[in-house]
């Protein structure tokens, strides 16, 4: 009677396994993608490390966050710039190795975590555009 439950367990834990072995797969970019990112984030670094919020608009899908009322560089500027791209977070955008995800909507997306926020850039038609900055969880 022994063996017959220790082979019942056994059976039923080997029909759990599968289930528990195959964690979801995590998302790759292409080579092709990586590429287009890989020049986008290069130019935006460089318009952080020049402290150009002109040139970080110009990267920006604006209006930014879909608000009517930061609809061009100037506004960016104003009201973005000071509150999202301060010294601490221009030098972690700088460093931090940027993430690669689908987004909901099946968007190629990179994002990168910095003074709490975290950065979204989404492959557009136009190509890369820095697109959101939400407070990490």
């Amino acid at each position: 009677m022994a063996i017959l439950s220790r082979l019942l367990i056994a059976a039923a834990l080997a029909s759990l396994a599968p289930a528990f072995a195959q964690a979801p797969a995590k998302a790759t970019a292409s080579p092709a993608v990586q590429k287009e990112f890989d020049g986008f984030i290069g130019k935006f670094r460089a318009a952080l490390k020049a402290n150009d919020a002109v040139a970080v608009a110009g990267l920006t899908r604006l209006p930014y966050m879909a608000d009517a009322s930061i609809g061009d560089a100037a506004q960016f500027r104003a009201k973005v710039w000071p509150r999202d791209f301060t010294a601490k977070n221009r030098a972690c955008l700088q460093r931090t190795k940027p993430t690669y995800d689908r987004d909901g909507a099946k968007n190629e997306i990179y994002a990168i975590a910095c003074g709490g926020n975290i950065f979204t850039f989404t492959k557009t038609p136009s190509g890369f555009q820095l697109t959101d900055v939400d407070i990490a969880d």
